[in-house]
């Protein structure tokens, strides 16, 4: 028997679902089933949208005419009716039918036999139809059919569903591979050809000053150099914003000693002769051998004291305190001035973040995020506490074990 062929072939639109149907492999052994459980000759699985019904998997033994990628007009099907009440249609027998008797759809194709079940995604979401019919009469409407076919169709719908969290997630991976080869050209990029003409610059304002220089000379220079030496930080903080927020990490080189007190003291010494108007108080007490990387933990407490400058009350001292309590290493740094509002202490360590931004300040409000970051890839933690008295950063790390000499995956946050 012929199907009247009033359908189309352009479904370029419709290519994505056609192909995840395709690639349910059960579905033709479940056409199979429909077909022989039923006595009826065709059975398919449709797309059934507002303005569209599409074939995308068929079993026809009785030569409709229709294979996958066909496209009937959707208000000439039966199946339009299945997707407005998401309920399914079943007809034994069309002549016979109060209903479906006079209906124009068995008329325009030539049916006697027809069910079709909705087939609905796990999300609620209405994707299409399992439709069985033939140009007999069948025993359709009855509990066993409608059952199976009701459970065919739901096994469908979490094969689709299936088959597109799939699909994401292979399009996800694709794009962590891209991130991937986007960090190593931006890490590069900060690393190579930014840092690289800095260097060329301070070498060369190095040079200068070892001439003689008119007194404004020699302030342009060295104007230069504090303008290189904040270039410096800037990229070294952008590099590592890339290592954490691109997933590379960062890498400590540990070393066990005694040299806690001298890291921080020279830490102390720098910022006080840069802002001798500041009070900084160092109180030291003995930590012993300790597992840590000098360098990232000079940056650790030159943010710290930095933020505390910056944001801190500047008639009021700032206190650095180190020490081991608990057996953990504690080292807080805590400044007088206006409490931290409580909405904003949870902001305070994600990058970017500025609690106050006043018109002078400079920086790209990094400090806090990588001095977290330094901090966990330790091992440690670094926490916050603000009173109307006085604000508070504490970084604690465990003595033992000694950290590993690569911590990067703890710069993953």
């Amino acid at each position: 028997m012929e199907l009247t062929k009033e359908f189309m072939t352009d479904v370029h639109d419709f290519q994505a679902d056609i192909d995840a149907v395709q690639r349910i492999t059960a579905i033709p052994s479940i056409l199979n089933v429909v077909c022989e459980a039923t006595g009826v000759g065709f059975a398919a699985v449709a797309r059934v949208t507002e303005d569209r019904w599409v074939t995308c998997q068929v079993l026809d033994n009785v030569d409709f005419g229709l294979k996958p990628g066909d496209e009937l007009k959707v208000e000439t099907t039966l199946c339009h009716q299945v997707r407005q009440d998401h309920r399914e249609v079943v007809i034994d027998h069309v002549s016979q039918d109060p209903l479906y008797a006079d209906h124009h759809t068995p008329r325009i194709y030539g049916l006697q036999s027809y069910i079709s079940v909705p087939i609905i995604l796990p999300d609620g979401s209405f994707f299409g139809t399992l439709c069985a019919m033939d140009s007999a009469p069948a025993k359709l409407d009855n509990p066993v059919t409608i059952g199976m076919l009701r459970l065919f169709a739901e096994l469908i719908a979490h094969h689709l569903d299936s088959d597109r969290a799939l699909t994401e997630s292979r399009a996800q991976l694709a794009e962590e591979r891209l991130t991937a080869d986007l960090r190593e050209q931006f890490v590069a990029v900060l690393g190579h050809d930014l840092r690289n003409p800095l260097s060329a610059i301070e070498a060369g304002t190095r040079q200068l000053l070892r001439a003689p220089l008119d007194e404004r000379s020699a302030q342009i220079v060295g104007l230069m150099r504090k303008s290189v030496s904040r270039m410096g930080t800037l990229v070294d903080n952008m590099l590592d914003l890339a290592r954490g927020r691109l997933g590379g990490g960062i890498q400590l080189e540990t070393a066990t000693d005694e040299t806690l007190h001298a890291v921080v003291e020279q830490v102390v010494e720098e910022l006080r002769s840069a802002h001798p108007d500041r009070q900084i108080i160092a109180r030291l007490g003995r930590v012993g051998h300790l597992s840590y990387d000098r360098t990232r933990i000079e940056q650790l407490v030159s943010n710290l004291l930095g933020n505390a400058l910056t944001h801190g009350a500047a008639d009021q001292p700032i206190t650095v305190t180190v020490g081991i309590v608990d057996g953990q290493l504690e080292a807080s740094v805590c400044n007088g001035g206006d409490a931290i509002p409580p909405h904003l202490l949870d902001n305070l360590f994600k990058p970017f973040f500025r609690a106050r931004v006043r018109p002078s300040q400079q920086g790209l409000g990094l400090g806090l995020y990588i001095a977290s970051q330094i901090a966990r890839a330790h091992g440690g933690t670094l926490a916050v506490t603000s009173t109307p008295q006085e604000s508070c950063f504490t970084f604690r790390m465990p003595i033992a074990p000694a950290v590993p000499a690569y911590a990067g995956a703890a710069l993953l946050g």
